[in-house]
């Protein structure tokens, strides 16, 4: 049994808080919560948390800007909550850093079940990682200009490290190590968010769409496969 995970929510919304908290302690969480995303930053920069949870607006600093200074210090998982059905807003928040985004009104059981596959993920990242001393992932890996460092975690374009989330590096990585590749949505979703398609594909797609343009201009390209996923190409192999 894993030790118990500490999760930090930040929320105006008393009633908000109170339901979130209440169903991650019945799944075993300890749980702080906090008015402002202000008190939550000065908290988590005392005592850090294992997860992170972030209303955009609140009073005081808004989550993004809450969001984007915890990534100048930690790679802590961040999920973002928003009363707005933004396309914007949706790839600010993932822009930024956070790990997810789930927009008002939301089912508590939805939330916990974001959480519970973040922390699959982080699990599985784990054991890979232990595995990978007797069954080598190679050290690096080259397509195009991009330079997958894997004992760095850094993916670099002509040698200098993309800025990239936790999960933007993931799923670079995993293209990567499979370049040339077909690769599903529910693989992707499986593999690096830890959830099955029932869930949602929109976020592979956003996180798609990210890497994109940060890998603009390294003579490799994320090819849409119609009606499947994705490939990772470079761009002399692309028809």
């Amino acid at each position: 049994m894993d030790a118990q995970r500490r999760i930090y929510i930040a929320d105006d919304d008393a009633n908000i808080r109170q339901i979130i908290r209440t169903f991650l302690e019945s799944d075993g969480h300890a749980v702080e919560e906090f008015p402002t995303g202000d008190l939550l930053l000065a908290r988590f920069l005392e005592s850090e948390c294992d997860l992170v949870i972030l209303d955009v607006m609140m009073p005081g600093s808004s989550g993004f800007e809450i969001c984007t200074e915890l990534r100048k210090v930690s790679a802590v998982p961040i999920i973002m909550l928003t009363a707005r059905d933004s396309e914007n807003d949706y790839a600010m928040g993932l822009g930024l850093g956070s790990d997810d985004y789930i927009t008002k009104p939301f089912s508590a059981m939805s939330l916990l079940m974001r959480v519970r596959a973040i922390f699959r993920r982080i699990e599985f990242e784990r054991q890979k990682n232990a595995a990978s001393q007797e069954k080598e992932t190679p050290a690096q890996v080259t397509t195009g200009a991009l330079t997958l460092d894997a004992p760095g975690r850094h993916i670099l374009k002509d040698g200098v490290p993309l800025a990239l989330s936790p999960t933007e590096y993931e799923v670079l990585k995993y293209f990567m190590l499979r370049t040339g590749q077909a690769v599903s949505r529910e693989e992707l979703l499986n593999q690096v968010w830890g959830f099955g398609s029932a869930v949602e594909t929109r976020a592979t797609d956003d996180t798609v769409r990210r890497l994109r343009q940060k890998i603009e201009g390294s003579h490799a390209v994320i090819e849409a496969v119609w009606g499947y996923g994705f490939r990772l190409k470079a761009d002399e192999e692309s028809s």
